[in-house]
C-alpha cells in the first residue's frame, strides 16, 4: 500500500478528567507521537503484516524530531523536504469519553513544492509493487485544491486502486478524477455537498442513515466509483450511484475514537488485498475500525479482534437480510 499523506504531524494526546477551558489543569498524561491520518492507516496495515510506505512532506525545521518520531513506526517513510515546523494535533481525552482536538494547518507549500510531491507518489507507483493509493488527510497551506483529484489521475494511470479519505476543497475536487473509494465520514461529506461548517468526532440522531446514504448517492454522482460514508458508532452507509446499503457496527467499551476512519481504511484496503470486495469488505472495514476505537492509540489495532467483530457483524447483517427479505 503507498499512502499519500502530505500533512504529517506531531500528536500530542493529552489525558485529562475534564476541559474547562478558561482554567489552569493539570493533566494526569500526555504522550506524543508520530501523527497524521495517514501515519494511522499505516499503524493498521502493520497489524495485520502489511508494510505501508508513506510519502509526505518534511518540514525542515522539525526534521530531526520527525524522523526520530518515525523511526518505531512501522511504516518506510518517504519525505519530501520543505520549509517551516511541523504541524501539531493536540488531541484531549477526558474522562468521560468526550474528545475536542486541536489541529493546527502545518507549513506552507513553496512554488514547486506539489510537484515535487507528485513526482515522488508518482515514483513510487513506478515501482509497480503498489496496488493501492490512498490519499490521506488534509491538504497543507499552499497546496493545490485538487491536489488529490491529480493523484488520482497517476494512481489510475499506473493501474492502482486509489482511495480517498478528505475533506473540504480537497474531497470536492477529487471527486471528478473518479477516484474507487472515497471514505468521509458523515461531517465532511455534508461539508461538501450542502457546506455545512461544523465537524463533530460522532453523529447522533435519528435521521444520520438516511443522511449518510442521501451522502454515498450524492458523492458518487459527483464522480466517485462508490463511496462508504462513515457515522461512528451509528454504522457507515456503503454503495455506488446504483444503490446504498447500511452497515451497523456493535458496540464496545470505547478509549479513543480518535483514528477509527484512518483503521476503516486500512481495514478496506486490506480486506480488497484479501479478495474482498464490495459491502463484505466494507464490514470488515467497519469492524476494524470498532476493534481500533478500544485502543488508546490512533490507529492500534489487535487483528485477530478485528476479525472477531466482523464475524459477528457478517451475522448481524445476515439477520438483517433475512428479516428484510434482501
Amino acid at each position: 500500500m503507498l499512502i499519500a499523506s502530505p500533512n504529517i504531524a506531531v500528536d500530542r494526546t493529552v489525558r485529562l478528567p475534564e476541559l474547562r477551558p478558561g482554567s489552569v489543569q493539570r493533566p494526569s498524561r500526555a504522550v506524543v507521537t508520530a501523527g497524521g491520518k495517514g501515519l494511522n492507516v499505516s499503524r493498521v496495515a502493520a497489524a495485520f503484516g502489511r508494510r505501508a510506505t508513506l510519502v509526505s512532506f518534511l518540514p525542515q525545521t522539525d526534521a530531526a524530531l520527525v524522523e526520530r518520531l518515525l523511526a518505531p513506526e512501522p511504516v518506510t517513510f518517504t519525505g519530501v523536504p520543505v520549509p517551516g515546523e511541523a504541524r501539531v494535533a493536540t488531541i484531549y481525552l477526558e474522562d468521560s469519553g468526550r474528545v475536542t482536538v486541536l489541529n493546527e494547518p502545518g507549513p506552507a507549500v513553496p512554488d514547486g513544492g506539489w510537484d515535487r510531491y507528485e513526482r515522488a507518489v508518482a515514483d513510487e507507483l513506478a515501482r509497480g509493487d503498489h496496488p493501492t493509493l490512498v490519499c490521506s488527510g488534509s491538504l497543507p497551506p499552499g497546496a493545490p485544491d485538487d491536489g488529490y483529484g491529480r493523484l488520482v489521475a497517476i494512481g489510475r494511470g499506473a493501474g492502482a486502486r486509489v482511495v480517498v479519505d478528505a475533506s473540504r476543497a480537497a474531497l470536492a475536487e477529487a471527486l471528478p478524477a473518479g477516484p474507487d473509494v472515497v471514505t468521509p465520514n458523515l461531517a465532511e461529506a455534508e461539508q461538501v455537498l450542502h457546506g455545512h461548517a461544523h465537524e463533530s468526532v460522532a453523529e447522533t440522531g435519528d435521521d444520520v442513515p438516511d443522511r449518510a446514504r442521501h451522502a454515498v448517492l450524492e458523492l458518487c454522482r459527483r464522480g466517485a466509483r462508490s463511496a462508504a460514508v462513515t457515522a461512528g458508532a451509528a454504522g457507515t452507509a456503503y454503495g455506488d450511484a446504483d444503490g446504498v446499503t447500511w452497515v451497523p457496527t456493535v458496540p464496545v467499551r470505547v478509549a479513543n475514537p480518535i483514528g477509527a476512519g484512518d483503521s476503516f481504511v486500512a481495514g478496506l484496503v486490506e480486506a480488497f488485498e484479501e479478495g474482498r470486495s464490495g459491502v463484505d469488505a466494507v464490514v470488515f472495514a467497519v469492524a476494524t475500525a470498532t476493534a481500533s476505537v478500544e485502543q488508546e492509540l490512533a490507529g492500534g489495532v489487535d487483528p485477530a479482534r478485528a476479525r472477531e467483530l466482523a464475524a459477528r457483524l457478517a451475522d448481524v447483517m445476515a439477520g438483517i437480510a433475512a428479516r428484510t427479505g434482501t
